[in-house]
Formats: structure tokens, sequence, C-alpha cells
């Protein structure tokens, strides 16, 4: 930075241009709109669960996560709720402003299932429709595509009380259900589908170590009342990719060809790294590729589990039919790669623990650190080693592995702590040096052959992350949690000016 951000452009409303933040030259490392395909979207991405609010109201039925924080008091930092998150239900219209005005061409955003059927199945809450519909016009409006993803961890309560939810074979036709409901009442103009966000941290969080909603786990890996880590992350997953397979399926033959769409998956991708040259360190780290990405990407190629998995789970990792296999295989015309970080892997050359679980399956010890060196800087949140090599390597694994996907590279950040001031967020030159190191790594992969076609950053906006609640903020634009204002942060103007070059 050659110049000081001016504190005095945060009286401006948010969408507003501010003429001394454009001023500035930020150091892309050469990068532009020129350097990528005229084809090439840039967007930002964050979910109906972490910024909509209106949590308990317009007709919206309670999901999972409603009942995991309510049931267990503390388990979000603060007490922090979504009830109101950043209240984009009510302030769509200046988030999209917001975007317009960055140059941002997509938002990727997720419909709340519960906002559409408040009990998962029957009757339709047209209140929530009528949300929807106002987002996708509006961000039609004003040039930003839509990119609507169906499912986000928020699984309507209702299907939970009634069947063990995802744990069920029932889910696999209401998912589809209310899957097509959306591509018959959005598709006309929502031309980029996705069924789920990181299905992966759905069963491992939810039903390995009850870190996240529903909260189930055998005892040993968490503080959960019921649960079992040895299957239940198994069967969870495998419900998972069915339902993946059925939406597709049903899109593919009522509406792919009238509405002229495409419909992918989002899966998380941690690069893991061999932390030495050994073949044992080597094995370890392709476990826990296969245990990760490859658990849902392998059976959506290969039409079935990575063969690790089938060796090491056994007969707990069920199998897929004939019948299923023929719509589970070739069920993407795109995969999201979600990639925000890089861990070293080692044999830790002891059996497995006796106690089985998702995670002990591996069988694999984690380093931050080799020789002393940390791996990367960390961001606020403890999982978050900025490494920006791994996204070269987890993109180019991808193309060689799976065939060369068409890729959208749909999630990438990094946070820093909630209590920030607003001077102090929106100073993030951190953020910015993340992103144009992780950025110049993806250019560097599709330089090298691999076929992706977009970028999405997490996120716009801080928002209600979780388990940290509002102690963690990812967005490019900091929000003030008491008055919900809206600040552009420094990283928002590095983005714009990428994004302005060579853009008429």
């Amino acid at each position: 930075m050659n110049q000081p951000y001016r504190s005095h452009m945060n009286r401006k409303p948010a969408w507003e241009v501010d003429d001394d933040a454009t001023a500035l030259d930020f150091d892309t490392a050469g990068l532009s709109r020129a350097n990528f395909s005229n084809g090439f979207v840039f967007g930002t991405a964050a979910s109906a669960y972490q910024v909509e609010g209106m949590a308990l109201a317009a007709g919206r039925g309670p999901s999972i996560w409603d009942a995991f924080i309510q049931n267990n008091p503390g388990v979000i930092a603060n007490n922090g709720t979504a009830d109101v998150a950043v209240d984009q239900y009510h302030r769509y219209k200046e988030d999209v402003d917001i975007m317009a005005n960055l140059y941002f061409d997509a938002y990727r955003f997720s419909i709340s299932w519960s906002r559409i059927f408040p009990n998962g199945t029957g009757e339709v809450n047209w209140e929530g429709v009528a949300y929807y519909n106002r987002l996708i016009n509006y961000l039609l409006e004003r040039g930003i595509t839509p990119y609507a993803n169906l499912y986000h961890y928020d699984l309507p309560l209702a299907l939970e009380l009634k069947y063990q939810g995802l744990l069920s074979r029932n889910v696999v036709k209401d998912y589809a259900d209310y899957a097509e409901f959306c591509f018959k009442t959005f598709g006309d103009r929502v031309k980029n589908w996705m069924t789920f966000n990181e299905p992966r941290v759905a069963a491992a969080l939810g039903y390995d170590n009850g870190f996240f909603a529903p909260g189930r786990c055998s005892k040993a890996f968490g503080n959960c009342s019921v649960g079992n880590s040895a299957t239940e992350p198994y069967i969870v997953a495998h419900n998972l990719i069915l339902m993946h397979a059925a939406a597709v399926q049903r899109y593919r033959d009522n509406y792919q060809e009238e509405q002229k769409g495409r419909i992918g998956i989002l899966l998380d991708f941690v690069w893991y790294e061999p932390l030495t040259r050994s073949k044992a360190d080597n094995r370890a780290a392709q476990r826990a590729r296969d245990f990760h990405v490859g658990w849902f990407i392998h059976p959506i190629v290969y039409g079935e589990y990575p063969r690790t998995m089938q060796v090491l789970v056994g007969n707990r990792l069920p199998k897929f039919t004939e019948e299923e296999v023929k719509i589970v295989k070739g069920s993407i015309d795109f995969v999201g790669i979600n990639q925000y970080t890089t861990y070293y892997m080692y044999d830790p050359h002891q059996p497995k623990s006796e106690i089985l679980g998702y995670q002990q399956d591996w069988n694999v010890g984690f380093e931050y650190a080799k020789n002393g060196k940390p791996i990367g800087s960390r961001a606020y949140s403890n999982w978050l080693y900025q490494v920006p090599w791994g996204m070269y390597k987890a993109l180019i694994y991808i193309k060689e592995r799976y065939g060369n996907p068409t890729v959208i590279l749909s999630e990438n950040g990094m946070d820093d702590p909630g209590n920030l001031t607003l001077a102090e967020g929106l100073q993030d030159a951190a953020r910015i040096n993340y992103y144009r190191e992780y950025l110049s790594q993806m250019k560097k992969a599709i330089d090298d052959g691999a076929n992706v076609v977009g970028y999405f950053a997490w996120s716009l906006l801080d928002n209600f992350e979780w388990r940290l609640g509002y102690t963690s903020r990812f967005g490019i634009v900091y929000v003030d949690f008491d008055t919900l204002n809206r600040y552009p942060k420094m990283s928002a103007y590095w983005f714009k000016q990428l994004l302005t070059r060579n853009k008429q």
C-alpha cells in the first residue's frame, strides 16, 4: 500500500464507489481479467443460513442447525445465533449492488430447503419462494449471474424428526422432489445449479465427531448423546451421493434440454502433502485424499468408492447397486472445489485404533510444520493455514486423477478475528496477500491444463460462521454486527481493480 486507506469513506453508503480507495494501486501480481479466458467467471459465495436471517420467520421451518443451537447452549461462540445473521433477507439489494459495483460476475447463494418446504415435503411456503424470486431477479437486473446451491448443511428439522434425516433412504426422494420444485420454479432464470456444498463436512462433522448439526457421534469422539461414528458417516455420505444423483437425473430428464443449464456438486478439498519422501508418508497422504475428496468424487466419476476406502472400511462401507451406479456415475456437468488450506501427513506407524470411526479409518497423522518451519501463516480459524501452493496441487490432482473435469473454484478465502474494529477490519492486507497468492496458483494450474472456468471468493460479507458464530470474519466487506451496516474492506477494492481492467 502506498497510501493509507481513507477512513472518511466509511460514511458513504457501502455500494457507492470510493474514489480514494479506487485510486489506490494494489499489487495483483500481474493478474487481471485479461489473464483469463473470456468466459471465466469471478464471483462471491455465501450460504442461506449464514447470511439470510429471518430463520424463524416468513414461513420458514426450522432446520437441524436451529435445533442444534437451541438444544446445546454455548455450542456457538458467545451464544451467537443465525436468527438475524446479517439480514440479507431484507438487505439483498444492497449486497447485490456491492457485488455489481466491485465488478463481480456471479453470486453463489444457497436456497434454504425449509424456507421452501417448512416440513421438508408437502406444503410450499410461497413467501419463501417470493424471496428467492426477488433475489434472482435483482441479481439479473444488476448483471450478476445467479449460481444456486440447493443444500448447505441445513436439512429441514421435520425430516430429522420424521425418519432421522440423512440416515434414512427416504431422504433421497424428498430431496429430489425439493430439487425438482426449484428447477421448475427458478430454472427459467437460474442456469447454474449445485446439489450440495461440502457433503463430506455434513457427513463427517455431523456424524463422526458431532461438531456440526445434528451432533451425532460415538462417545469416544465427541460430546454426543447418540450416534455411531463407525457406520453413520458412511451411511449419510452414501445417501447424500444418491440424493445428488437423483436430483441430477430429474434435472437432466425434465429440465436441462429446455432450460439449457448445468448442474454439479461442491466438494471441499484440503491438499494433503506427505511430511517426508518416505513411501509410508506418501501412502498416508493418499489415504487422506481418498477419504476426503475421493469419498465423493470417485463414485461420481468412476461409479465406486476409492479402493483404499473399500479395503480399510470393509463391510461398514455401503455398496452401490448396479442401478445406482448408472445414475451416480457421470452425474456432474462440473465439480466445484472449495480449497483453503494444506496439511502435512505422515504414517503413525501404529495399528489403527480399536475404536472405529471415519477419522480413525484414515490412520494418518497431521502436522502443520516441517523441520520447525510452519506450513504457512495461520488465519484466525485454527484449521486455516495459508498455503498457496496447495491450491495448485489440488487442482492438478483433480485434473490428473479424475479426467480433467470442468472445475469451478467454488470457495477460497481466509478469516480475521470477529472483534476487529471497523478501522482494523478495513485494513486487511493479509487477506489481499492470501487472494493474490492463491489466485496466482490457480492461474498456474490453468496454464498447466486444469479446466478451471470460475472462481468464487468466500465470502462477500462477514457473517455467521457456524460454531464460531460472529467471532470470525471471512468477508471482503466488513459488517458491523450491531448495526448490520456494510463497509467494503481493502480486499474488496483489490478485487475491483483486478476485475476492472480490460472490462468494457
